[in-house]
């Protein structure tokens, strides 16, 4: 299974009183996700499940695929990394998944996969982690396939 992580871009500091989810991106964070977005365009296999977080910032990273895609609370700022194995399926789903959400939990997912400390995988605003399963005779592997930021591509 392929498992895609993909943070969202930079986004505004949240006004006095308005909530978090509400948090748009930045005009360099528009570009930041366009770009991005016709990387993954090039780059996603067929039958990719998309899933957001309900955050206003990571629906607009999303929205720069111009592709279908699901809300997932399970996606949300503060997300436990359970939350996010159970929303992808990992390891067993039988399709790839691309989740597009938020640090630390997306980090903290990455690092976990890759049997690493906690917070050993801090992920950029807007990058773009890819990573497999594969099954072996010692059992399941998580392997890096691609790190990749806006600025890079």
């Amino acid at each position: 299974m392929d498992l895609i992580l993909w943070r969202h871009a930079e986004a505004h500091d949240a006004k006095e009183g308005e909530s978090d989810l509400a948090r748009a991106l930045t005009d360099r964070g528009k570009k930041h996700a366009v770009r991005m977005a016709e990387w993954l365009e090039r780059q996603l296999p067929e039958g990719v499940r998309i899933l957001s977080s309900p955050a206003v910032r990571a629906e607009q990273t999303v929205k720069a695929m111009q592709r279908k895609y699901k809300i997932r609370d399970a996606l949300s700022p503060g997300a436990s990394v359970d939350d996010l194995i159970e929303a992808a399926g990992w390891p067993d789903a039988k399709y790839p998944v691309l989740l597009v959400g938020h640090q630390p939990s997306l980090g903290q997912l990455a690092a976990r996969l890759l049997h690493m400390e906690e917070d050993a995988c801090p992920i950029r605003k807007g990058a773009v982690w890819w990573l497999r399963n594969r099954q072996r005779e010692e059992g399941h592997q998580t392997i890096i396939v691609s790190v990749t930021v806006p600025d890079r591509i």
